[in-house]
């Protein structure tokens, strides 16, 4: 039995398509008749999946929007979320043409929106660690080390799987977010969490699991690695100017300056006065280990007390309810 609530919300799915013939037909085939709209997006697809699922596919809710040329995944979403906020939607969901995402899964990603206890959600693949066996090696190294650079530039420490493009959001939280400044490509789920941060909206983990089949990625690890490293030093950056020195100014913002040099500090003194005394034959004073061992010390410690602040600090009140 559907549930109320669902009838009366607008609801969109928006699908970004590149070479997903093979499973994109299966995948709307599953989407519940309580979504109102569905946006597939063909990003310059060289396949034509656009084109196939208009010829191949009957549903009046099924809208094709096409790209001249390949532009990114954060594009096409970002096209869809434009053609999802000018139809009405109230809330919109990402679910990717490649079979991984269960369709069945959408109310469990809009009941927290819809209920005012979020104002966007993401899937966590690693809610059940029995799953976790089925996911391949490679992936699972991958996403651990850039959950972590996820969450030191995002701010959200609480997710577990930053990097999942399973999700929901409310249309009232998405109209606060600069659509030419978020990333085009396949750093948008990332970016997407960094500029919901800075607008503090509330960010909830949905459990889930993924199929693994015999589709591939279109990710080319070593570069995706560059753009992600890059890209999340520079989200982290400027999510501490603007969080602890704009908006904000507290203790935390004297420890996430004074930390980092202080440990700089004592780096580079021991390190000279090392070279210092190899070159002369001469053992180094007690005085002078204390000069830079005392700094590092001092320094780890205002780190961590200003990323522990930093782990508590996440947003906690949903935005979309003070919206309407």
């Amino acid at each position: 039995m559907i549930d109320e609530l669902l009838i009366n919300t607008t609801i969109s799915v928006v699908i970004p398509c590149y070479k997903e013939k093979t499973h994109v037909l299966d995948v709307l085939k599953k989407i519940p008749g309580y979504v109102n709209y569905i946006y597939c997006i063909d990003d310059g697809c060289p396949d034509e999946t656009g084109k196939y699922i208009e010829e191949n596919y009957n549903d009046s809710r099924v809208k094709a929007i096409f790209h001249d040329k390949n532009m990114g995944v954060g594009a096409a979403m970002i096209t869809g979320y434009e053609a999802a906020l000018n139809d009405g939607s109230e809330i919109i969901v990402k679910i990717d043409g490649d079979g991984q995402m269960d369709p069945e899964l959408i109310s469990k990603f809009i009941y927290p929106i819809i209920n005012g206890n979020s104002d966007y959600t993401k899937g966590n693949r690693f809610f059940n660690m029995e799953t976790i066996s089925t996911m391949p090696k490679v992936r699972l190294l991958g996403n651990a080390v850039l959950s972590f650079m996820n969450k030191l530039s995002t701010g959200y420490w609480h997710l577990f799987d930053p990097n999942n493009g399973y999700t929901a959001i409310h249309s009232g939280v998405l109209n606060l977010l600069p659509f030419n400044k978020i990333h085009k490509g396949y750093f948008f789920e990332s970016d997407m969490l960094f500029r919901l941060n800075i607008v503090r909206a509330v960010v909830t983990d949905i459990p889930m699991n993924s199929l693994y089949g015999n589709e591939s990625s279109h990710l080319i690890i070593g570069k995706a690695f560059f753009i992600f490293s890059t890209n999340h030093i520079k989200n982290f950056l400027k999510r501490l100017v603007y969080n602890y020195f704009i908006r904000d100014f507290s203790i935390a913002s004297i420890e996430f300056v004074f930390g980092p040099s202080m440990i700089i500090f004592g780096v580079f003194f021991g390190a000279n006065k090392w070279i210092e005394g190899a070159q002369a034959f001469e053992e180094a004073t007690a005085g002078t280990v204390m000069l830079a061992a005392l700094p590092v010390i001092i320094g780890l410690q205002l780190t961590l007390s200003a990323l522990s602040f930093d782990i508590q600090n996440a947003p906690r009140t949903p935005l979309h309810p003070l919206l309407d």
